[in-house]
């Protein structure tokens, strides 16, 4: 479809929201107020739950017609949004919007002569005039003014009225609807934090950019920030204290105490900090120390989760498989967790044997577990599966199916054991083992059917499936039963889907008549197959003349031919 004057279409709209966003777009066209056109953009509000302000970017040049930016909590996470959609229909069915952004073109080019041709004076009085009557404007200024000039002071005290939350909190924390105007705030802080770097003052950036992340990192518990938008606000002045590190040729030693002491502290909830994007500044000193630190704190604290992330970023920038594993090792999970991690840095370091060895360890130290990793099972099988060692395969999933009594370990034992021929005598162990579980009443799953009944479905041994389900089988496996049996034991089909549709009377619900439907589609094949296809017609006209004020279900049964 070729694109039209606007630079967009339906279809590209429907493509970047999707089918249901668009359609739900549709239905806000009324709701749509303020519309402003630019050269590149267009601004409006969309009145929903409450009022979203929308910007579509309009890409002439760009490779793509349209992209669009809502404040609406969908929006916020980076989608084209059901608002997005009904701003842009708005302006597809606004015929005079390419001669309005040819207006704003020429408004802006018009701007920008008429403030060319100012003189100091007059453009001075322009911006006192415009100062005194925005609050925000004036604000951005006077950081602007105060940084140019060095004034730290006033620079310092500006930015912890900044970041100060108590003008937004109202019932002592900062509530959803004001944690964007909170997030604004900080990012001022963070613009005031890159011009005092830009004007020569970055040692006295870094320490002002570290009390304001300090500062954040106490009051943030006080704020919803469920969209996330003072976080990102936080990483804006991360980023201005990176800047004014850099700017600054800050210590490597003093900013790597600090760098650890954010990231174990308090403060880190704000902000996810990595403290490896300072390596340039850092440089082999400041890494080392670092280390040095983490290793200090992780020894005072040695299952301390940040202590521990720490130091195996550290390590792992630095590539040190050596201590990575011995970091690992000193506190092993019981499960087998920590063995299989272990083995997995090793294959990846190409150091295949030792790998093999911290694998197979895990085993007898998990032996007396209720509970081990799967994964850990999972990857031996499949070692010993490429050596060729298909024996032990086999025994270690048999050892598992005892250890663990359910339908995945049989399977896998099924697996390892077909691949070399022995299933058959395998199968019969199995199921000697699952069958002493069901008559001892242990099925071998918390809730339901026993899991006797699971394998011998999934094996699809019906006749031995039919022996085991009086006593052995919940509704979903009878039902599972029946469906394998409708064309070979029809009459046995047929008695469990009639038992089951008469469960299902009593629910309503659209849920509860299509699996009624179904059923009954079900209880229909086994009625052909048994050439009884009168009595089934009995059944069903008596069934609708019992439920007929459920109109719903009528509808559902006629659409199924029932």
């Amino acid at each position: 479809m070729a694109r039209n004057a606007v630079g967009f279409g339906e279809d590209e709209l429907r493509t970047l929201a999707g089918a249901r966003s668009f359609e739900r777009g549709v239905g806000y066209l009324d709701a749509v107020s303020g519309l402003e056109v630019g050269d590149s953009a267009v601004i409006a509000r969309v009145h929903g739950s409450d009022v979203y302000e929308v910007e579509l970017t309009l890409g002439e040049g760009t490779g793509t017609g349209v992209s669009g930016w809502c404040d609406c909590p969908y929006g916020q996470e980076g989608n084209f949004c059901k608002h997005c959609v009904a701003v842009g229909l708005t302006v597809l069915r606004q015929g005079a919007i390419p001669r309005q952004r040819a207006a704003a073109r020429a408004r802006a080019s018009g701007l920008e002569a008429w403030l060319t041709q100012l003189s100091r004076d007059e453009l001075v009085a322009l911006v006192q005039e415009q100062v005194a009557g925005d609050r925000e404007l004036r604000r951005r200024l006077e950081l602007r003014a105060a940084a140019a000039h060095g004034d730290v002071d006033t620079l310092r005290e500006r930015v912890v009225a900044l970041v100060d939350p108590r003008p937004f909190e109202r019932f002592g924390y900062v509530e959803y609807a004001d944690a964007r105007g909170y997030a604004r705030q900080v990012e001022e802080a963070a613009d005031a934090l890159r011009a005092l770097t830009a004007g020569g003052q970055a040692v006295q950036a870094v320490r002002l950019a570290e009390e304001t992340i300090r500062d954040l990192g106490e009051v943030y518990g006080e704020i919803d920030d469920s969209d996330g938008v003072v976080g990102q606000a936080a990483h804006a002045v991360v980023d201005a204290h990176m800047q004014a590190c850099r700017a600054a040729r800050a210590d490597p030693q003093r900013l790597a105490q600090w760098l650890v002491a954010h990231v174990l502290g308090d403060a880190s909830d704000v902000m996810d900090l990595d403290p490896l994007d300072y390596a340039d500044v850092l440089g082999p000193a400041g890494l080392a120390r670092m280390r040095q630190l983490a290793a200090q704190a992780l020894q005072r604290s040695p299952r301390g989760w940040a202590e521990q992330y720490l130091m195996e970023r550290l390590i792992k920038a630095q590539g040190d498989v050596d201590a990575l594993i011995a970091l690992y090792a000193k506190d092993l999970l019981p499960c087998g967790a920590t063995h299989l991690r272990i083995a997995e840095e090793l294959d990846a370091a190409g150091r295949e044997s030792e790998a093999l060895a911290w694998a197979e360890r895990g085993l007898p130290d998990t032996s007396t577990q209720a509970y081990v990793d799967g994964r850990l099972v999972d990857y031996l099988c499949a070692r010993y599966t490429r050596a060729h060692r298909t024996a032990k395969a086999v025994s270690l999933r048999r050892d598992r199916l005892r250890a663990e009594r359910s339908l995945t370990a049989y399977q896998q034992l099924r697996t390892a054991a077909g691949a070399v021929g022995g299933w058959e005598s395998e199968r019969e162990v199995a199921l000697a083992l699952l069958r002493e579980d069901a008559r001892q009443g242990r099925g071998g799953r918390r809730f339901g059917g026993s899991v006797l009944m699971d394998a011998l479905l999934d094996d699809e041994d019906v006749d031995a499936a039919w022996r085991e389900a009086p006593g052995g089988a919940d509704d979903r496996q009878w039902q599972q039963l029946a469906d394998l049996s409708r064309t070979t034991r029809p009459a046995d089909a047929l008695a469990v889907y009639l038992r089951m549709v008469e469960q299902v009377k009593e629910p309503t619900g659209d849920r509860a008549y299509e699996r009624m439907a179904l059923l009954l589609q079900r209880a229909r094949d086994c009625h052909q197959a048994l050439d009884t296809m009168g009595e089934f017609t009995a059944y069903v006209c008596a069934l609708r003349a019992e439920l007929k004020r459920r109109r719903k279900l009528m509808t559902i049964l006629d659409r199924h031919g029932l």
